[in-house]
């Protein structure tokens, strides 16, 4: 009876928790859809989505969005990019290969550097990234969307190669032992056993990764040069989105068009973030299917 008592509280508990969790949330996007939506009131929404001038505070203004979307997805792509080969390859290193030594000193280094703040590392692309890129490119400046995304793709690097690890590293032993003793090299057992057993977690992580990477402020504002332009290199200097939340918002009048207009920012964030997370959790979802 103890024991009974002792679970039903933890199921109310967590379940009170959690509906707090999703409340919080889900106030969180009435008040930015309730602050966003008003733009389109004085602005068409043709206007906002496919313009190509961000200047909220010329006469007339511009409120178009294409430039910081573009600017977003480029830096973020950059990311990717480079982050989930070197996280996915670190994964398999770590998991499949090192030793129990090597491992042991790995992973806690590995979890220091997801914790370190995004001001260091908005320091570090400053005062180290940023010269040396312009030096080797022989750019007027090395405030680019290059810069941005190596900046971004070292922050989301130990969450990828994390998260993949612990996948992989779950991947029950039978399956890697019937491999190897079909005749398989470890190699081919790592390609064709542990990777598509472990999908669903490097996908999970990947995600994690592109969620931090799109949602990323401070260091992103430091090494891009914040220009609201359409980028047409890795070498352009960009603004994205959430670049231009911050920087703006302290300028934009209370109820103002503009003001309105940086929440319209982060509805159209929300909804790009949804669909490619949701576009991936039905990729996972399929797989396992495909998998069973």
């Amino acid at each position: 009876m103890k024991k009974l008592k002792i679970i039903f509280s933890g199921k109310t508990l967590t379940a009170v928790f959690a509906s707090v969790s999703i409340l919080a949330v889900f106030f969180i996007f009435i008040f930015i859809f309730t602050q966003g939506l008003p733009l389109f009131i004085n602005i068409d929404p043709s206007d906002f989505l496919l313009n190509l001038t961000w200047r909220p505070t010329a006469s007339p203004p511009s409120f178009g969005i294409i430039p910081l979307i573009l600017g977003s997805l480029l830096v973020t792509g950059l990311a990717l990019a480079i982050s989930v080969p070197l996280g996915i390859l670190g994964a398999i290193y770590i998991s499949e290969i090192a030793g129990a030594r090597v491992r042991e000193l790995l992973k806690p280094a590995i979890e220091v550097l997801s914790g370190i703040p995004s001001i260091v590392y908005g320091l570090f692309g400053l005062l180290v990234l940023v010269p040396l890129i312009q030096k080797t490119f022989g750019l007027s400046t090395g405030e680019t969307a290059l810069t941005g995304g190596i900046i971004l793709a070292i922050m989301v690097l130990p969450t990828i190669l994390s998260i993949s690890e612990d996948a992989m590293s779950s991947v029950p032993s039978e399956y890697k032992e019937a491999s190897l003793a079909l005749g398989a090299t470890k190699w081919r057992t790592i390609r064709s056993v542990t990777m598509p057993a472990a999908a669903s977690g490097i996908t999970a992580g990947i995600i994690l990764g592109f969620g931090r990477a799109i949602g990323e402020t401070i260091a992103v504002m430091m090494v891009t040069g914040g220009a609201p332009i359409v980028p047409t290199s890795i070498f352009s200097p960009v603004r994205t989105m959430t670049q231009t939340i911050a920087a703006e918002m302290g300028e934009a009048v209370f109820g103002g068009t503009h003001y309105n207009a940086l929440f319209a920012i982060g509805i159209v964030l929300f909804i790009i973030t949804f669909i490619l997370n949701s576009a991936a959790v039905r990729l996972i979802k399929n797989k396992n299917g495909g998998n069973r």
